[in-house]
Order: structure tokens, then C-alpha cells, then sequence
């Protein structure tokens, strides 16, 4: 066992609000290959060099101290993790520590065409997928590149590799992506995917959002029921997942809205963020971050420091985001720095 303060539980993340920490999500690289407005800025960009980002060893080491925490959900992130050199070999190593049930990653699709199979032999267990629109002018005003036909490419080879668990994740941008809607829903549907619609968040690298860009996720329900009919919902097996789902009353198929603008989901908030340089955050908001790479390189450090990092990174987690409140105070990293 590790060995912490008395204070300190010894093997739960609980934070000052009672909730428990059982999913952290692991960004692997800054680097991505398309340049979303809301997620980065156009370019030229100064990435972190490879000697400021942890080595697969290192996130190994950090994964097996959080899993002895009460950790075992994880997710790879981005940047872009596909981006990140054969990354199915750190996937294949998470997958095999002890106290972790679940590997996920979430990728723009681009590269998961040449790279599903290796994926899934590796282990990974589901795949989010990045799909903001089916028409490839929106993509490329998106994204500032083109490529809408890789991310399509890559999402039928992740089928044909086998993957079962594959869910698209829209985000909803007023102005932008209100054509989409129903489209991408009879996309998703056809081919047995879950679909999540996400709202616009005060992420972006060149601080443009404004609230009046956020196309709630009730307005999206409101085009989806509109096409399809009812919505009922779905009642939610873990507490603690962003989405609220819904499926409909005369055919298959689920839909999911993430909400974080209209309808905060921190009570139930279970999630910590390591970012591809080693700090842990605590909140995908939050404006302190918690170091853990220099310990990870300092060979007098042992695992029990290291456990103590995120001990004090629960302990000072907030009630939550407070993007609706007047005090809030948005990140100075963007998405891309932070880790999706």
C-alpha cells in the first residue's frame, strides 16, 4: 500500500463535496494534424518538444499509482493521440495494469483508418470519434483543413477492426451546425453508433466563444424529436458521465447531449486530466494544475510522492466550472494544451 498523511484517505480520491475520482483522462501529445477554431488557434504553432512530454514509461508509472488511488477508468487524449507515435503500444501496456477496466480514446479520425487494427489488437475498448458535420465545407470552416473523407474512412475501418463501443461526438455551434443535426443522427443510427451532441465551450485558443454561439443541448433535442419523434429518457447506469441519454419510443438507437453551459454536471463530476507535459488538473477549467512529471524524473521520488500529487489536486477541487457564473474565469490553455 501506499503510505499518505493521516488525513488523507488511503486509497479513494474523494474531493471537499464527497465525490469519488474513479476516471482520469491521459492527453499524449499537444500535437494535432487539423485546427479546429474551437479547439486551436490557426498556426504557425510552437509545440511542447519531446523532452517536455512524458515517455510512455512515465505515463505507465503515473497510471499504476492512480490506480492503487481508485482509478480505473482512463481515457487517451489529445492534441491528437494518433498522432503520437505508435501509440497502440502504450494501450496495450495500460490495458494490462492491474485495476483499470476500461481504456477509451477520443480521436479526430484522420489517422484511424491506417491505424484501427493495431488499436484493437492492442486492446483499446471504445473509441470516441470527433464528427462536427457530414458536409465537407462546414468541416473544412471547422477545422481549417480538408479530410472530411479520412474521419469517414476511419470510422468504417474501426467497424471492420471489430470495435463495438464507438460513439460520435457533434459539437453544437449556433449559426454553424444547425443543418447537421439531422443528418449525422440518421448517419449514426444506420450504422448502430451512439451520437452525442456537445455544447460549445469557452475553450478555444483565440478566446472568441461567446455564449450566443452555444446551441443548447435542448434546442438540438427539440430538430432531433421534430425528425423522429419522442425522446424518452434513458435512466443512467453510472452517475458520474456527462451525458444525460435518451432513447426513442418506436425505434432503436441512442442519443446523448453533454450539456456543460445549460446544464453544469459537476455534482457528479468523477474526472481528473493529466496534460502531455505531467500536470495533473482537477477540473477541465480549472486554473491550477499540479506537477508531476518533475517528480517522475527525479529519481529520490517514490510512488507515495507521486500519489500525494493527486491527493492534493481532489482535495482542492471546486464545486464546479462556474461557466454561468459572472466570477468565472476561463483557462489560459486551450483545449489542445489541456487534453479533450
Amino acid at each position: 500500500m501506499l503510505e499518505f498523511p493521516s488525513s488523507h484517505p488511503t486509497d479513494r480520491l474523494y474531493d471537499g463535496f464527497g465525490r469519488l475520482h474513479r476516471s482520469l483522462r491521459i492527453s499524449v501529445t499537444d500535437r494535432c494534424n487539423i485546427r479546429c477554431f474551437y479547439c486551436m488557434p490557426p498556426g504557425p504553432l510552437n509545440f511542447l518538444p519531446r523532452n517536455e512530454i512524458l515517455t510512455y514509461e512515465e505515463i505507465v508509472r503515473v497510471v499504476r499509482v492512480a490506480t492503487r488511488l481508485g482509478i480505473h477508468k482512463l481515457r487517451i487524449t489529445g492534441g491528437e493521440p494518433l498522432v503520437r507515435s505508435e501509440v497502440w503500444q502504450l494501450i496495450d501496456r495500460l490495458v494490462g495494469i492491474e485495476g483499470v477496466e476500461e481504456v477509451a480514446l477520443t480521436t479526430n479520425g484522420m489517422l484511424l483508418a491506417e491505424q484501427a487494427s493495431q488499436l484493437r489488437q492492442a486492446g483499446l475498448g471504445r473509441i470516441n470519434i470527433s464528427l462536427d458535420t457530414l458536409r465537407e465545407e462546414v468541416f473544412e470552416s471547422i477545422s481549417r483543413r480538408k479530410g472530411l473523407d479520412r474521419v469517414l474512412e476511419g470510422i468504417a475501418a474501426a467497424q471492420d477492426a471489430g470495435f463495438t463501443k464507438i460513439r460520435l461526438n457533434a459539437l453544437s455551434i449556433r449559426g454553424l451546425t444547425e443543418d447537421d443535426i439531422v443528418p449525422l443522427a440518421a448517419y449514426a443510427f444506420e450504422r448502430g453508433m451512439e451520437l452525442r451532441f456537445i455544447e460549445f465551450m469557452p475553450l478555444d485558443a483565440e478566446a472568441k466563444w461567446d455564449s450566443a454561439q452555444v446551441l443548447s443541448g435542448s434546442a438540438v433535442r427539440a430538430v432531433i424529436e421534430e425528425a423522429y419523434g419522442p425522446l424518452l429518457p434513458v435512466s443512467r447506469q453510472d452517475a458520474s458521465q456527462p451525458a444525460v441519454d435518451y432513447r426513442f419510443a418506436d425505434r432503436p438507437g441512442r442519443i446523448g447531449f453533454i450539456n456543460p453551459v445549460s446544464e453544469p454536471f459537476c455534482n457528479h463530476c468523477d474526472r481528473l486530466r493529466l496534460t502531455a507535459e505531467g500536470q495533473i488538473r482537477n477540473c477541465l477549467f480549472s486554473t491550477q494544475e499540479w506537477d508531476v512529471r518533475s517528480l517522475l524524473r527525479d529519481r529520490t521520488v517514490n510512488d507515495a510522492e507521486l500519489a500525494k500529487q493527486f491527493v492534493t489536486a481532489v482535495a482542492e477541487k471546486k464545486a464546479g466550472h462556474g461557466i454561468e457564473s459572472p466570477e468565472f474565469l476561463r483557462p489560459e490553455r486551450a483545449m489542445y494544451q489541456i487534453g479533450g
